[in-house]
C-alpha cells in the first residue's frame, strides 16, 4: 500500500483542533484567563458561584443573576437516596474517583431524556450536577472513616457547605479561603485531556452526563488530575526535607516522573502556582506545619537546580488539601467538583457549533494479506 506521508502528531501536540471562548493562557503574561479575566484576580475575591456563572455565561453575574444561581444550587445539594444506595453498594477499597464516576452515571440515568438542542436545559443540568457533586465526595470520605452522612446547609456558600458536609462543621476562615481559592484555580483550563474528552463525547451528540463520566475517567490518570494525589505520596515517601535532594537524585536516576512539576502549556511557570502557594503558606502558619513547608521548598529547589522545571498547580494544592483534612484519595474528586464547571461550559460550546471529532491515524500493521 502507498506510504502515508502525512505527519503524525503524537498526543496532538501542537495541533489546534477548534476555537474556544472559555479560557486561554496568555503567552506574554503566562496568565490563565477565564473569559479574559486572569484567574489570579478571580481567586483574589470571587466566590466559586461567581466564577461558575462567568464560565457558563461569559460574564460575571449581577446581583440578581448570582441570587438565582445560588438559590438553584442550594436547592439541589442533598445526596439523593438512589445515589447514596449506589455509593453504599461500592466497596471502600474502590478509588473515590471510581465512586464519583459511578455516581454521576447514576445521576444521568435518573435525568429526563435530554434534548441536545435545548441550551436552557443544558444550563439547568450543568448547574444541578455542580450542586450535587460535593455531597457524593463528602459522603464517600466520611463512609470510609466510619462516619455518618452530614446534610447540607442552605445558609452556606458552595465552598463552606462542601467543607461542612465533609467534616461536620465549617472550619475557620484560613481553611475556607484556601479551599475557595483552590476551587477557583481548578475550574477551567482550555483543551486539557479531560475537557477534550468531554468535547469528543459531546461531538457525537451524547448527553451531558456521558461527557462528564468520560471526563472523570480521563482526569483519574496520574498524568492529569491524579497528580495532586501523587504529590502527597511523594512527600510521604521522602519523609523529611533533609532527604529531598537525595530522594530526587535517586528518582531521576531511575527515570521516574516527578509529579507536580512541569506543564505542557506553561513555558515560564504555571501562573496559578503563586496564588495557591500563598494559600498553602497561610495554612502552614495556621496549622503550625512548618515541616510541610520545608519539604515543599526543598523538593522545589532541588528540582529547579537539577532539571530547571517549575511546579504546576498540583504541587501546592496537594499539601494544601492535606492540611485541610482531606484524605489523599479524595484530592482528585475535589478537582472534579471544580472542573465540572469548565467541562460543562465546553460541552455547551461544543454543541453550539458542533463537528464530530474524528481524527485520522496512520496504519503501521501488516500489508494486505489473505486467508489460505
Amino acid at each position: 500500500m502507498p506510504k502515508d506521508q502525512r505527519p503524525v502528531h503524537k498526543g496532538l501536540v501542537g495541533i489546534v483542533v477548534d476555537t474556544t471562548e472559555v479560557s486561554a493562557v496568555d503567552q506574554v503574561s503566562s496568565s490563565l484567563l477565564y473569559r479574559g479575566y486572569p484567574v489570579q484576580e478571580l481567586a483574589r475575591g470571587c466566590s466559586v458561584e461567581e466564577v461558575a456563572h462567568l464560565l457558563w455565561h461569559g460574564e460575571l453575574p449581577d446581583a440578581a443573576q448570582l441570587a438565582a444561581l445560588v438559590d438553584t444550587e442550594r436547592a439541589h445539594r442533598a445526596l439523593e437516596p438512589h445515589v447514596r444506595a449506589v455509593v453504599d453498594a461500592l466497596p471502600t477499597s474502590a478509588h473515590p474517583m471510581d465512586v464519583l464516576r459511578t455516581a454521576v452515571s447514576v445521576m444521568g440515568a435518573h435525568e429526563p431524556h435530554e434534548d441536545v438542542t435545548d441550551r436552557a436545559a443544558l444550563a439547568d443540568a450543568s448547574l444541578r450536577l455542580f450542586a450535587r457533586l460535593p455531597a457524593v465526595i463528602a459522603y464517600d470520605q466520611r463512609r470510609r472513616r466510619g462516619e455518618d452522612l452530614v446534610e447540607p446547609r442552605a445558609d452556606l456558600d458552595y465552598a463552606a457547605n462542601f467543607l461542612h458536609m465533609t467534616f461536620g462543621d465549617v472550619p475557620d476562615d484560613v481553611v475556607l479561603d484556601a479551599f475557595r481559592v483552590s476551587l477557583v484555580l481548578y475550574a477551567e483550563h482550555s483543551f486539557n485531556a479531560s475537557t477534550f474528552t468531554a468535547r469528543v463525547v459531546t461531538s457525537t451528540l451524547a448527553d451531558l452526563h456521558s461527557a462528564v463520566v468520560a471526563a472523570i475517567g480521563a482526569l483519574k490518570g496520574p498524568l492529569h488530575g491524579g497528580a495532586n494525589e501523587a504529590v502527597m505520596e511523594t512527600f510521604a515517601e521522602i519523609g523529611d526535607a533533609d532527604r529531598a535532594a537525595a530522594w530526587l537524585d535517586e528518582a531521576l536516576a531511575a527515570k521516574r516522573k516527578i509529579m507536580g512539576f512541569g506543564h505542557r502549556v506553561y513555558k515560564h511557570g504555571d501562573s496559578r502556582v503563586p496564588t495557591m502557594k500563598a494559600a498553602l503558606d497561610r495554612l502552614v502558619a495556621h496549622t503550625d506545619r512548618q515541616d510541610v513547608a520545608a519539604l515543599y521548598d526543598a523538593l522545589e529547589r532541588a528540582m529547579a537546580e537539577r532539571k530547571g522545571i517549575l511546579p504546576n498547580l498540583d504541587y501546592p494544592s496537594g499539601p494544601a488539601y492535606h492540611l485541610m483534612g482531606f484524605d489523599t484519595a479524595t484530592f482528585t474528586p475535589l478537582f472534579v467538583a471544580s472542573r465540572v464547571v469548565g467541562w460543562t461550559a465546553h460541552v455547551a460550546e461544543q454543541r453550539a457549533a458542533n463537528a464530530l471529532i474524528r481524527p485520522l491515524s496512520r496504519y503501521a500493521g501488516p500489508a494486505e494479506r489473505h486467508l489460505g
